[in-house]
C-alpha cells in the first residue's frame, strides 16, 4: 500500500447527501476481484450519457476538476452495501482523499486498509471547503496527514481528527498484511521454538 504522509491536488465538490457505495461503483463492475481498472467505472451512472459518452455535467468531467485527487462530500458519504470495490475505484481513477462531516462505518474502514484517507470535518468546515473546491482549476488543497491539517488555495488551514493507529498504518503504508508483516521475526522465531518443541506437530 503507497504511503499516505502528504497530497497535495485539486479538489472536486460533490454537495450531496448520502452517496452511496452503488452510486460510487454501481454492480456491473463488481464481477472482478482485480483492484485495478475500476476508475472508468467510478460514479458511472451520472459521470456518463445513455450513449456511453462522457456527461459534461458532472463535476469530474469538466476539465477544471480532471486529475482531481481529493473529493469534497455531502453527509453520509459511503452509505449502502458493504463493498470494498468502492475505495478500489476511487484508488485506480485517482482519488486519495475524501473529506465529510461523516461516513458510513464499513466504508470508512475500507478506505484505509487500501490507503485512502477519509476525513470528517465540522459543517462549518465542510461549508468553507465546499467553497474552496468550487474554484475549478484554482481548488488546490493541500492535506498534510503528518499534522493533520488542511490548507486551502487562500492559506487558510483546518485542523483534523484521527485515530492514531490509523495515521501511523497511512503514514507508513500498511495494509493488514503489512501490519503482519512487521511481526515476520517474532513470527519465525515462535515457529522454530514450535517446531523444536513438537517435532510431531
Amino acid at each position: 500500500m503507497d504511503k499516505f504522509v502528504k497530497l497535495t491536488g485539486v479538489a472536486a465538490p460533490m454537495p450531496v447527501v448520502n452517496i452511496d457505495t452503488d452510486m460510487i461503483i454501481p454492480k456491473d463492475y463488481l464481477k472482478t476481484i482485480k483492484r485495478t481498472g475500476l476508475g472508468k467505472g467510478l460514479f458511472a451512472e451520472a459521470r456518463y450519457l445513455d450513449d456511453g459518452s462522457p456527461n459534461p455535467d458532472f463535476i469530474l468531467n469538466k476539465p477544471a476538476y480532471e486529475g482531481a485527487k481529493i473529493l469534497v462530500a455531502g453527509d453520509n458519504f459511503g452509505c449502502g452495501s458493504s463493498r470494498e470495490h468502492a475505495p478500489w475505484a476511487l484508488l485506480d481513477f485517482g482519488i486519495r482523499c475524501v473529506i465529510s462531516t461523516s461516513f458510513a462505518d464499513i466504508f470508512y474502514n475500507n478506505c484505509f486498509k487500501n490507503g485512502i484517507l477519509p476525513i470528517i470535518v465540522s459543517p462549518e468546515d465542510l461549508d468553507k471547503l465546499m467553497d474552496d473546491a468550487s474554484r475549478g482549476s484554482n481548488a488546490i488543497v493541500t492535506v498534510d496527514l503528518e499534522n493533520q491539517e488542511i490548507t486551502g488555495p487562500d492559506g487558510g488551514s483546518i485542523k483534523f481528527e484521527i485515530d492514531a493507529f490509523r495515521r501511523h498504518c497511512l503514514l507508513n503504508g500498511l495494509d493488514d498484511i503489512g501490519l503482519t508483516l512487521e511481526k515476520a521475526g517474532s513470527i519465525q522465531s515462535f515457529e522454530k521454538a514450535r517446531e523444536t518443541a513438537q517435532p510431531w506437530a
